[in-house]
This record gives C-alpha cells, structure tokens and sequence, in this order.
C-alpha cells in the first residue's frame, strides 16, 4: 500500500438516467455543489459529465461544461477531469469538445472499443420519468463503444497540444496492450495514468481475481504508472478497497454506483466518498489532497487551464 490514495468522484455521468435514483445531479448547480461537496468529504479529482438541465440527458455542451467547471474553480481546488467518454451515440469531436475547449489538467481517454451495455436496466423499471430514457438505455444493445487506433492516435495529439494528462480507462485487457502501443509508438509518454473500469455490460467483470490480473498485466506490458479502479455496480467498494491494498487509488460516485450499501441508495457523491476514506484510513492510508494528486499524477496545475 503506499501512503496516499487518490480519491476520484465521478459526480453524474452518462449510465444512470433519473428514474435510477432522485439523487442523480443533472442541472449545472447541482453537479457543481455535488463536486464540492465530494472534495470537502476528502475527493481530490472530481470527473465531470454534463446533462440538459430540463431532462437529464447526457449531452455535450461547452456553456454547460464552463458553468459547472467555473463554479467549481471559484469554490476549490479539486483536479477537474472531463470526460471524452460522453455518452452513447456522441461523435468522437462532441467528445473532446470540452478537452479541447477548456484545457483542463486530467481528461479521461477511452483506450479501446467494446460493447457498451446498458439495455438490461430497462428491465427494473415498469414507467420512467422522461420519455427518453427507456429509448437511450435499448439503443446500447446495438452499440459498438468505438475507439479505434486511429482516433486514439488523434485524441492523444489534443490532449498533449493542450497539456491535459490522459486517464486512460481501461474496461478489458486487451485496452493494456492498446496503452502500451500508444506509448511504444511515442503518441503518449510515461508514466501513464490508468482506470481500470470493471463491471460495464461489454467489459470485464468485477471480481478480485481480474484485477489481480489487470494490475500484473498492465505491469508487464507498461511498468511506469499509476492506476485506479471504478466498478460499475454492487462490487464498487470491495473492489476498490482491494485496489487500495494494492497499493492504487480509487473512483466512486454515482456515475458508477448510485447506493451506500445493499438496499441504500446513495443521497450524494460526498456520501461514498466519505465512506471510501473512512475505509482507506482504517487500513492506514490517508486520501491525497488536490495537491497531492496534482504531484502524483504530475498535472500541469490549475494554473493553467482554460477556464
């Protein structure tokens, strides 16, 4: 185990939709206060979606991005990380939009295609709130998550011309060999920053054994780096804790996992991330600070990003 884990929020994303939970932020404001929030229960990375204020919807819209990312500047410090993974259906150019408008020091970089599915939840709910969401959810069981070499490659070259770090999320094994390409072929320098994102429909599952496997493999083929684990689901803090005894950090939030514990749903970010930090320090481990994170991961500083 090392001495500081980094504890990462990923405040709303693009998985869950409304009907899931009445916890789930969708306005500006609310992802906002929820990312401060999360860094005042000891957060020192926040990873941002944003949605349509009056639905829910996961979209791409950069007046949504700079309201919620200023708002959280004016408010802390917390490493902001925007997401390239956006939603089902976006273009990889709506994916970067953010990246590429505002600079900032960490950006997650989906390493690889898959399956992406979400359809079996639309077996949990009988009516949902919004007429959009039962179509959004089906539309994945025909849905390639692509990310080919060749948009990697382009990818890679906005993050490096902007000087955001790359998160690259990793949802199957194959993803550390693309990594280790990337490297090898000079579009990406170590050492590298890695999430290995386990329990999506498509992707690994969570269990500890795969990521006792995903860790030697990754340190096999890359050996320079730094990781982190989200779980999708119920296997969330188990597998994260695990990842802290390994000696990486960790991701929660309702982007991930909307409960607190079996039967429980979650009624903000800060909630789990609390309780990820409670865990972390019974094993004698304290959460990093922004600064701390920021050294680790050697980001650029807030200093220098655009908004």
């Amino acid at each position: 185990m090392k001495e500081k884990v980094i504890v990462t929020a990923a405040v709303t994303g693009s998985l869950h939709t409304p009907t899931f939970t009445p916890y789930l932020p969708i306005t500006p404001k609310e992802i906002a206060d929820e990312a401060v929030r999360s860094y005042e229960a000891g957060a020192a990375v926040v990873h941002i979606h944003v949605r349509d204020p009056e639905t829910g919807r996961p979209i791409s819209d950069i007046d949504l991005y700079e309201e919620v990312i200023t708002d959280i500047k004016n408010r802390c410090d917390v490493v902001v990380g925007i997401t390239t993974g956006g939603a089902p259906g976006m273009t990889v150019e709506q994916r970067v939009s953010g990246v590429m408008a505002f600079e900032p020091e960490l950006g997650s970089f989906n390493a690889g295609s898959m399956n992406f599915g979400l359809f079996p939840a639309m077996n949990k709910f009988k009516e949902f709130k919004y007429e959009w969401e039962k179509e959004y959810l089906a539309f994945t069981e025909d849905f390639i998550f692509a990310n080919t070499f060749k948009s990697l490659k382009e990818i890679s070259a906005i993050f490096n011309q902007r000087g955001t770090k790359a998160e690259f999320e990793v949802y199957d094994a194959g993803m550390i060999n693309n990594v280790a390409f990337m490297i090898n072929n000079g579009y990406v320098k170590s050492p590298v920053y890695i999430q290995f994102v386990m329990g999506v429909l498509g992707g690994i599952t969570a269990t500890p054994d795969n990521l006792m496997f995903l860790v030697n493999y990754a340190k096999s083929l890359i050996k320079d780096f730094e990781f982190s684990v989200c779980v999708a689901g119920r296997m969330q803090f188990p597998i994260c804790t695990q990842s802290i005894l390994l000696g990486g950090s960790t991701r929660v939030g309702l982007e991930d996992n909307i409960y607190i514990e079996k039967g429980v749903l979650a009624k903000s970010n800060g909630e789990q991330v609390a309780k990820i930090v409670r865990i972390a320090k019974e094993l004698g481990v304290e959460s990093a600070t922004p600064q701390e994170a920021r050294d680790i991961l050697g980001l650029k500083g807030i200093d220098k990003v655009k908004y």
